[in-house]
């Protein structure tokens, strides 16, 4: 633990501060970073198995966010989705004179059950980095294209493709008091269906994900989160006539404009 301890307090000390991102970090990037890279981690497998109850839910009423389990523990668990051999996301790097401001970004964004774990990230060829970010601002910033989503500039970088890259993630653990366990599909596309807090509304998250994931490369789909969407359209699709989209209480007070869900 202390070992543990000691290289989450070090880490990126080198400017090798890279954080990989498998749920809302691949849509909502952090702060500060200045390459993007998309790739994949194997050992694990994503879902939506983690409560949320400060972004896409409430304490009352908590929505369904993804996390990762250990490969190894989820063979001895009852699933009803197969899981994939990879688990694609993005890896950001973040410049050495920022990573304590980020940091503190990214506590506060995963403290809902979320622990700091690090992992070997393979990156996908070519080797590209989104720049979102800038310092100074461009003369004629690209404007929003959908909520929390900028159009961006892609260049290349230079690397070699799948070399490894050691990461800093932020994963739900089995003993975490948010984590779920394995659920049944249809009461999880139900549950997500009608979950919102104050980020907005749980089906966003998975909706956004997927269009996410699929957006890093052709092989970068997950069979998890590509059925749970069809099931929830298919609940949409049988709703009322607002499109399924029935009415959901919201927290109490305003939702909080541009807060970022609990990640990954």
């Amino acid at each position: 633990m202390a070992d543990h301890q000691r290289e989450i307090e070090t880490f990126g000390s080198n400017d090798d501060f890279w954080l990989f991102g498998y749920g809302s970090l691949i849509w909502k990037p952090p702060p500060h970073y200045d390459q993007r890279i998309p790739g994949y981690i194997e050992g694990y497998v994503r879902r939506f198995w983690q409560a949320s109850e400060d972004h896409r839910g409430t304490p009352e009423a908590p929505g369904r966010v993804v996390t990762l389990i250990d490969r190894a523990h989820w063979d001895t668990l009852t699933d009803h989705h197969e899981p994939t051999e990879k688990v694609w996301g993005a890896a950001y790097h973040i410049p050495s004179s920022k990573v304590a401001e980020v940091r503190t970004y990214l506590d506060i964004r995963e403290i809902n059950g979320y622990s700091i774990q690090f992992t070997p990230f393979h990156p996908a060829a070519p080797l590209t980095t989104t720049e979102i970010s800038f310092s100074p601002p461009p003369p004629n910033p690209e404007p929003l294209i959908s909520k929390g989503i900028k159009r961006s500039r892609t260049t290349s970088i230079q690397g070699e493709p799948n070399t490894p890259i050691r990461c800093l993630v932020y994963i739900g653990l089995p003993s975490n008091p948010q984590f779920l366990g394995p659920q049944d599909p249809d009461a999880l596309a139900r549950k997500i269906l009608e979950s919102k807090g104050p980020s907005g509304e749980n089906r966003e998250y998975l909706f956004n994900l997927e269009g996410a994931l699929k957006g890093l490369s052709r092989a970068s789909g997950d069979a998890h989160v590509s059925d749970l969407v069809h099931r929830c359209r298919a609940l949409e699709a049988r709703g009322s006539g607002q499109g399924g989209r029935e009415e959901v209480a919201l927290p109490k007070g305003e939702s909080i404009e541009g807060l970022e869900e609990a990640e990954k």
